[in-house]
């Protein structure tokens, strides 16, 4: 796929799945912009000598100046791709107030601030009918809500990502902006592997699986594709 010269944001991008996905953009002539929450997560990020890749210590993304001014410039945007959250696991009993909003910040609002921004600076390039493209990450129990149990707050955040993703699709389809997300059941990483030792780690999606499914959708060759959540489970 060919997105030479074509600017996109990648939140999460310093992240396993993330870096994934930038690695393939990079690699493919795209201009990868990259916020990081801190200095400590730009610094480890492996893609910081990447010519490709700007990254930038923008803040929480869960702060609608901080997601304003980082969108601010970037243009003409052609993708806005939404990996950035976080996970908690905790049932109910110890779901605090503040628990809950932490992963709704993290999961949902941070994701809805993105596809606005990402909307609103695409909205200047889509007259000349050149479109955008959005894709947003869900969750296995944001689509299947009984296999999140005892991590309420988490599947709810994540069920909120994919309802929002198809209610977008459908608003913002007459400017040519195709949105979708994909929803990864528990991915191949370091840090998995290290929670559940004992798993069957062949049974579960690599993150350049997942990120391969993200660069087709954020591409100009996905011409028919939105609203879908595409299920990203490998074989668990």
């Amino acid at each position: 796929m060919d997105f030479r010269d074509r600017h996109i944001v990648v939140s999460g991008g310093a992240g396993a799945l993330g870096t994934a996905v930038v690695e393939v953009l990079a690699a493919a002539g795209a201009i990868c912009h990259v916020p990081c929450l801190h200095e400590a997560e730009k610094q480890s990020c492996r893609l910081q000598e990447s010519k490709n890749v700007r990254l930038a210590v923008a803040g929480n993304l869960a702060d609608e100046a901080v997601v304003a001014r980082f969108y601010q410039g970037i243009a003409p945007l052609w993708a806005s791709i939404h990996i950035a959250g976080g996970f908690a696991m905790a049932p109910i009993r110890d779901t605090t107030a503040a628990l809950l909003r932490q992963q709704l910040d993290m999961n949902f609002v941070s994701c809805a601030l993105c596809c606005r921004a990402a909307v609103n600076a695409m909205s200047s390039s889509t007259a000349a009918g050149s479109g955008g493209r959005i894709v947003n990450v869900t969750a296995r129990p944001g689509l299947e809500w009984r296999s999140g149990a005892g991590m309420v707050a988490y599947t709810a955040s994540k069920a909120a990502v994919a309802a929002l993703t198809a209610a977008l699709a459908e608003e913002v389809v007459k400017d040519g902006i195709l949105v979708n997300a994909v929803a990864p059941s528990i991915m191949d990483t370091a840090a998995n592997r290290a929670a559940m030792p004992k798993a069957d780690y062949a049974l579960w999606p690599k993150v350049e699986e997942v990120a391969a499914t993200i660069v087709f959708l954020a591409s100009p060759e996905n011409r028919v594709t939105r609203g879908a959540i595409v299920s990203v489970y490998g074989k668990s």
